[in-house]
């Protein structure tokens, strides 16, 4: 049972690339969205918590467990007396875990309420990655998201409310060329008004098999190009005056990489882009074929 066994595709924040994946969940609860592809492959289903339990024990004595993540994408749609069990034996078992952390969206963290969250977070559970990915109202509907902004707005109040770390992810070019300024800067809005504890924008990138490529290749839908993206950064930001906190454009997916602090590196950043945007140097962007989901 050691190493746990994972039922592939498996994916994880990049902030958990050192740590014990153990699979909760199997694909995601929604799976709609009309850009996502990540779980097209599997049905939603909660795996039994007895086979995660044995996993969790098996793993008691390795050395340089220091972080815990329960996949798969939204595992907090687990039952709260699946995650309270599971999150209780990792703490029993594996004491030198300092943090476990799991995808939730909207519906899973409204769900569980402040209250469950906060006894949850009494288990282990240190930090949420939550993926609004817009902070437009007709752009989460054109992308089937499920959920209005004023949900996601009150998803984040309650993780912050159980004083879990809320770790928020946007989409640049979610909206195409025609919604891209009313999409950046609803983002940017959002962002603020959420008040999570990171905040990071990644690069919507079309993949086969999603209808949003289908729309793209119809030639009905045009993303936006590598200065659009840009531009859609530089529009969000100007509207994160007050957000405090890390925000990172530095995934893979991003042309030009950033890491900065809030509100201390908004004005600089907002300048670095619109030299770049004026310059129109591409050497000063990431490659292409360097980019990645």
């Amino acid at each position: 049972m050691w190493p746990p066994s994972l039922i592939e595709p498996v994916f994880r924040p990049p902030s958990e690339a050192s740590s014990l994946i153990l699979q909760l969940t199997l694909g995601c609860s929604w799976n709609r969205c009309t850009y996502c592809a990540m779980y097209r492959s599997k049905d939603f289903g909660i795996r039994p918590v007895k086979e995660v339990i044995e996993e969790v024990r098996s793993a008691a004595g390795v050395p340089g467990i220091r972080r815990v993540f329960l996949a798969d994408g939204d595992a907090l749609a687990a039952p709260f007396e699946v995650l309270a069990e599971v999150l209780a034996e990792i703490k029993e078992r594996l004491p030198e875990v300092q943090r476990v952390g799991i995808y939730g969206d909207s519906r899973s963290i409204l769900k569980l309420g402040t209250e469950r969250l906060s006894r949850l977070k009494d288990l282990g559970l240190g930090i949420i990655y939550f993926g609004p990915e817009t902070g437009d109202e007709a752009t989460l509907k054109a992308v089937i998201k499920g959920a209005t902004v004023e949900r996601q707005l009150e998803a984040a109040r309650v993780v912050r409310e159980a004083e879990i770390k809320l770790s928020m992810m946007a989409l640049l070019g979610l909206a195409g060329v025609e919604g891209s300024e009313r999409h950046a800067r609803a983002t940017g809005r959002f962002i603020a008004a959420a008040q999570p504890t990171y905040a990071a924008a990644l690069t919507v990138t079309l993949v086969p098999g999603t209808e949003m490529h289908d729309v793209w290749e119809s030639g009905a839908f045009q993303l936006p190009d590598r200065w659009g993206m840009l531009q859609e950064l530089q529009w969000m930001l100007e509207e994160m005056e007050d957000y405090r906190g890390p925000f990172h454009a530095n995934h893979a997916s991003n042309y030009l990489p950033l890491k900065l602090r809030l509100p201390r590196d908004r004005e600089s950043a907002i300048a670095l882009i619109r030299e770049v945007l004026e310059s129109r140097d591409e050497g000063r962007l990431r490659p292409e074929w360097s980019r990645g989901l």
